[in-house]
């Protein structure tokens, strides 16, 4: 899963399970970041593109296949697909661009996503990430991975706390096994800068812990 780099903006990947914080503490660094003299993008993944717009509607369980049996769930090796293919669109129309500008590029999930999400929801569960990984062989790999690490009891709360319809990964269950899979986060991208940070605590205190984080793993940032 390697590119060469060939731009000079700096792309920042945030993960987690959900309910970790991702989606704010991705907005806060990105608006912290741009405080401090930076120029940034803040985007996300699924995103609002036409493929990320038809994931959200099988997310949100808007979408189903119908078969003999009626409707039901797409299969993980479909989402895989479709994930990936929404990547490449987001690479190609936004993310690139920024980062051939120069720009900070802050992104609220990313192709570690695809391999957490996809390899806990498959039947054959870790040996289908090597197929997982060639479908993203295309993707530049993010400057810094951060992880942000929550048990599986406080993002379920956190999650009921947002309210709206529980959405088609977010069950108590897959939600545990993500907990353990982010936890060795860095095995499934083998080679790639990626640091773990507490989730806990006040939302100004994560925040803190993500910006020291991002600034050791990419000192350039330092001089903004």
């Amino acid at each position: 899963m390697t590119e060469t780099r060939s731009h000079p903006g700096v792309f920042i990947a945030v993960e987690g399970v959900d309910g970790c914080g991702s989606t704010t503490h991705s907005r806060l660094l990105s608006k912290t970041l741009k405080a401090r003299g930076a120029e940034t993008v803040l985007t996300c993944e699924p995103t609002n593109g036409p493929i990320g717009g038809l994931i959200r509607q099988i997310l949100q369980r808007r979408l189903f296949v119908a078969d003999a049996d009626g409707p039901r769930g797409f299969a993980w090796s479909t989402m895989a697909l479709l994930f990936a293919a929404d990547r490449l669109d987001h690479l190609d129309s936004l993310v690139l661009p920024a980062l051939r500008n120069g720009s900070v590029v802050v992104s609220d999930r990313y192709d570690l996503s695809s391999l957490a999400y996809q390899s806990a929801t498959a039947p054959e569960a870790h040996a289908v990430i090597p197929w997982i990984r060639e479908l993203n062989s295309r993707a530049v790999r993010p400057d810094v991975t951060v992880v942000i690490d929550v048990p599986a009891e406080v993002a379920e709360e956190r999650r009921r706390g947002r309210g709206g319809v529980e959405e088609m990964f977010e069950h108590r269950a897959l939600q545990e096994r993500l907990v353990a899979i982010y936890a060795r986060a860095e095995t499934l991208v083998p080679g790639d800068r990626l640091v773990h940070v507490s989730g806990l605590g006040k939302p100004e205190e994560v925040s803190a812990r993500i910006l020291e984080a991002v600034l050791e793993a990419v000192p350039s940032l330092r001089k903004h």
